[in-house]
């Protein structure tokens, strides 16, 4: 295909894909292969899904998320783990409740340098996103995950997000 149009229709498939998914999330890729030099997808992430703290270093990769719909909150960390940074990214009607110290000024997106520490969370029932980033994707160096968090699906991942959204971490 050489026009792949991002609508309601798309957005809707997504996110009951996403809603059907153990991990609370789904990609749709518009990039034709994880050689291309640009990966460009969408990403559905729904409340409570967990995204291991990362970063892209080795190699240098950039990023950046943009929300289409619903509210989301990035976080940034130290190289120690302690969150350095909390963006609530989203449009619409502000959430009743935000994260513990999240300030009402949402931003439309973000773009992170190579090697920032970050983890993004949906706190509205889903945020759709979209992501850049760099490619080639090889999954034995896309992404090395902090030794300071749980990983996704550990028995400590839930209450590891849960923190963070009430400002314990």
């Amino acid at each position: 295909m050489d026009v792949q149009l991002l609508g309601d229709d798309l957005i809707r498939q997504v996110t009951e894909e996403a809603r059907r998914s153990a991990r609370r999330r789904k990609n749709y890729n518009f990039h034709k292969s994880p050689d291309d030099h640009a990966h460009r997808f969408l990403n559905v992430l729904l409340e409570g899904a967990y995204i291991t703290p990362h970063r892209h270093l080795v190699p240098p990769k950039s990023e950046m998320f943009l929300v289409l719909e619903g509210y989301a909150v990035l976080y940034r960390f130290e190289d120690d783990g302690r969150v350095s940074g909390r963006y609530l990214l989203g449009n619409g009607p502000l959430p009743e409740r935000l994260p513990a110290g999240v300030e009402a000024r949402p931003i439309w997106g973000v773009d992170l340098a190579p090697g920032v520490w970050h983890t993004v969370a949906a706190i509205t029932p889903s945020a759709v996103c979209v992501e850049l980033k760099t490619g080639p994707w090889d999954p034995a160096t896309d992404k090395e995950f902090a030794a300071w968090a749980p990983r996704e699906n550990s028995p400590e991942a839930a209450a590891y997000l849960e923190g963070l959204l009430r400002g314990a971490l």
